[in-house]
């Protein structure tokens, strides 16, 4: 039976006793294995969670082991409560904006920091059944709860218990990075682990680092209430994304009354506590801040110490585990799944991945990782979303591509809306309506990109999107506007006399 007082999750009121009764529940008894299983699986975050109840689902004999919260980031410190806090931030920022649709509001919005924060942890809360211990015992899942480590290539061992398996699986994800700044960890920080445990708003929050995580944060705090910071080395936002699309992010931002500090570096901090010193150095210039929290954004590592893997013949590195494009170790008998060996950290694509493993572990050896094709989403305001390629991937790979825009201020919904500034972005394969790669900037970019990223997975051209009816007005028809776009190249000045010429001799 584990220790009762383990686990904390900050603050310990109702709503985080519930998430803890599910997804680490006190007393736990960890079940006696029987045999040998089919398949162990280290890690019960997303890429565990899927492969654990498929292949339980199949009739496999299963075992989970995880030492700290089921459900892993994307339930306790990932997707769940960020997205939870983004929405109460576009609340506030709504209200803010609503007399430019003639709705009468105050000119100071009065957040509830408490009550926002209140509202993640019971959403939380209330979706964390899904994850829980209890339902994946109810699965057929033997659930060990405690740290696990390879004791020799076919056994893992959890809390004195040894499990033999035909096949394992190392999904034990990712954790935030701090970057080597002097006095930080001295001074004091937090990282999307631990930032959905403050009950206080800061009144100064400095976020170094402007990734994804960084950007979504940022912008989160400033509509509730914070002044911020951002402070990013890089000359861009999202560094990896359309610079057109970054662009719009700087001027929301901007608007939003974020304080911007590119090509930056924090020097040094000192202080501790609400009063934090940081030395930034901008284009070789130095400026002094003070904040009383600091947000590090600054990357993810994966989660490979402690497993004794070498006792159990996989080959790992800074990376995370090394695998082929079957997600099979340098251990045939050994998988693994999502941040712990991807480069893209993404909750689905842990879960794309896990049914991969499902298939190559328990059936034929058939599915490779290489042919999927993923999307991702920025969730700022506007959303930035993209799929396949960039337009400098396509100058690397030397790919001539044609690239087909369509400005939200040019869409009727987009304009109603309020939402004009963002825009759908298509690149081709030149000549062809073969689609490589998209981009949407939008207030809802993430539920937009889904249909560029099918018509992708089907293979289905640019082309066959002008024939589908998109229902008017919604900011969608941008995406068979472009498609409109690519039908109008067609039509070549010698198609057009030769259609012309047909016209007069019908009449």
């Amino acid at each position: 039976m584990l220790d009762e007082t383990i686990i904390q999750v900050p603050p310990m009121d109702q709503h985080n006793q519930t998430l803890i009764s599910n997804v680490h529940p006190a007393g736990w008894s960890n079940p006696k294995p029987e045999g040998r299983y089919n398949l162990v699986v280290i890690g019960a975050g997303t890429a565990g969670l899927i492969t654990a109840s498929g292949a339980a689902g199949l009739g496999a004999k299963v075992a989970l082991i995880e030492k700290h919260l089921m459900g892993g980031d994307c339930l306790n410190v990932g997707c769940v409560p960020s997205k939870c806090l983004i929405r109460s931030s576009r609340a506030a920022a709504d209200v803010k904006n609503a007399q430019e649709f003639g709705i009468r509001s105050p000119k100071e919005v009065d957040v509830d920091f408490s009550a926002v924060m209140d509202r993640m942890r019971r959403l939380r809360a209330g979706i964390s059944h899904h994850d829980s211990a209890e339902r994946f015992k109810g699965l057929g899942v033997d659930v060990f709860l405690g740290s696990a480590k390879f004791s020799r290539t076919d056994q893992v061992e959890v809390e004195g218990i040894k499990l033999n398996f035909k096949k394992a699986v190392i999904a034990t994800g990712a954790r935030a990075v701090t970057p080597p700044v002097e006095g930080l960890k001295e001074a004091g920080y937090v990282t999307n682990e631990n930032v959905f445990s403050l009950t206080e708003r800061p009144r100064h929050l400095v976020v170094i680092g402007a990734g994804p995580i960084g950007c979504e944060l940022a912008q989160a705090f400033c509509r509730l209430g914070s002044k911020v910071t951002i402070i990013e080395r890089g000359p861009q936002f999202l560094s990896r994304e359309d610079p057109d699309a970054a662009k719009i992010l700087y001027e929301a931002f901007n608007r939003d009354g974020i304080h911007l500090r590119l090509n930056s570096t924090v020097k040094k901090v000192t202080g501790s506590g609400k009063e934090k010193k940081i030395q930034v150095v901008t284009d070789g210039k130095e400026e002094i801040l003070f904040a009383d929290e600091i947000l590090v954004g600054a990357g993810r590592a994966p989660n490979v110490e402690n497993l004794n893997l070498e006792a159990a013949d996989v080959v790992y590195a800074k990376t995370g585990v090394i695998v082929n494009d079957y997600l099979q170790t340098t251990n045939p008998n050994i998988f693994a799944a999502g941040d712990i060996c991807l480069a893209y950290k993404f909750t689905h694509t842990a879960d794309a991945a896990a049914r991969i493993v499902i298939q190559n572990a328990l059936f034929f050896k058939s599915k490779k990782f290489s042919p999927l094709i993923i999307p991702w989403c920025t969730y700022t305001d506007p959303e930035i979303a993209h799929v396949g390629i960039y337009e400098r991937d396509a100058l690397k790979q030397g790919i001539e591509i044609s690239t087909f825009t369509k400005p939200l201020k040019e869409v009727d919904r987009a304009i109603a809306e309020g939402d004009n500034e963002g825009f759908v972005k298509v690149h081709v394969k030149k000549g062809t309506d073969k689609i490589l790669g998209a981009t949407i900037v939008a207030r809802h970019a993430g539920e937009m990109i889904s249909e560029i990223t099918l018509a992708m997975r089907a293979k289905i051209g640019l082309s066959t999107i002008a024939q589908v009816i998109h229902p008017y007005p919604t900011q969608a028809e941008a995406i068979k506007h472009t498609a409109d776009a690519y039908n109008r190249t067609r039509l070549t000045p010698v198609f057009k006399k030769l259609f012309s010429a047909w016209l007069s001799w019908k009449r």
